[in-house]
């Protein structure tokens, strides 16, 4: 009987180690982080045939590189870090009043309308929308606004020739509270050439933080939504509206 448990709990380990495993390759994949996650991995390994080959002086070391590793680790990968905990702590609203999903199918409109029309135009636009994270950090770097959203504002932000047209605004709730704020750039390399320094913040901002963003192509008047480290390119706009109800 103690055998069958100690080998339940075996097995319960095993699946559990790779499924955290598994959780932190999806986070890495297709950014630089997967290429040092190789190499720590290797070195590992070399770590472990030297121990075995008792080889004192190369042991001794290596231990001493892994006994700061820990602290190496956090620096290095403090934005998979970040993302793994803020899904894992994230608790998702499920409970709405009917007033506020009237308001917030008002702000989907709104919000449906400046996007169809920038993608007719070929107008360049960014547009962050916040959830549980705060984007306090990100909001900074731009210029605060609070205004209650509407098509004709987010379309005169970013009308070429307004000053705060070049950069991302946010979203929290049903108010604009930033303009022209700077996010963080992905290194993600799988995304597509074609999508510049805009496409790659939008994708930046999922990454780090539950923020959805939504990007609109200056070259090809194309939409692509952003969300949970994964995109939807060329979208239309009825496809967006529903990507944003389910978010």
């Amino acid at each position: 009987m103690s055998f069958l448990e100690f080998r339940l709990i075996d097995i319960i380990d095993i699946v559990l180690v790779a499924f955290l495993m598994y959780k932190l390759y999806t986070m890495v994949k297709g950014t630089i982080a997967l290429n040092i996650l190789i190499g720590l991995f290797a070195f590992v390994i070399f770590w472990l045939m030297i121990k075995a080959l008792k080889m004192d002086l190369s042991g001794s070391i290596l231990d001493n590189f892994v006994n700061v590793g820990v602290l190496a680790l956090i620096i290095v990968f403090q934005q998979e870090i970040r993302r793994f905990f803020l899904h894992l702590g994230t608790k998702y609203k499920l409970y709405y009043t009917e007033n506020k999903v009237s308001d917030h199918q008002r702000f989907i409109n709104q919000l449906i309308k400046s996007i169809e029309s920038f993608a007719k135009s070929k107008t360049g636009a960014l547009i962050v929308i916040t959830k549980e994270a705060s984007l306090n950090d990100m909001i900074e770097t731009g210029d605060k606004i609070d205004a209650n959203i509407s098509s004709m504002l987010i379309e005169s932000i970013f009308f070429k020739n307004n000053p705060l047209h070049d950069g991302a605004i946010i979203i929290q709730g049903d108010r604009i509270v930033a303009a022209a704020c700077i996010l963080p750039v992905s290194q993600n390399y799988s995304l597509p050439a074609h999508m510049g320094l805009r496409h790659r913040a939008a994708m930046g901002i999922t990454e780090s933080t539950d923020a959805c963003s939504i990007a609109v192509s200056e070259e090809r008047g194309e939409i692509t939504f952003f969300i949970n480290n994964d995109y939807f390119e060329n979208i239309t706009t009825s496809e967006l509206e529903k990507y944003l109800q389910h978010f």
